[in-house]
């Protein structure tokens, strides 16, 4: 399966607010309250990760996480992506 174009990418981020489309990635930066907060969102995006056999980048700090997807078996951002994004999103 080829990555989505970005054309393809760029619409369906309409859907996913505060996302962006990087070099065939998206990521979103999520802020919090303080580190206990950061570590709880977290461990639910982690355990989305296991769920969907999924796993994104993450980048933690202490009141503040960037997430991004990408596939790397096909080279770039997968529809697999976009939907482990939307679920994460839920989570707020």
């Amino acid at each position: 399966m080829p990555p989505l174009s970005e054309a393809e990418a760029r619409e369906a981020l309409r859907a996913l607010p505060g996302w962006v489309l990087e070099k065939g990635a998206i990521a979103k930066v999520f802020s919090f309250k303080n580190f206990y907060e950061t570590m709880a969102f977290v461990n639910a995006v982690a355990f989305i990760a296991h769920r969907e056999d999924h796993h994104p980048d993450l980048e933690v700090g202490y009141k503040a996480c960037r997430v991004r997807y990408r596939t790397h078996a096909i080279g770039g951002l997968s529809q697999n992506d976009l939907i482990c994004a939307a679920k994460v999103e839920k989570l707020l």
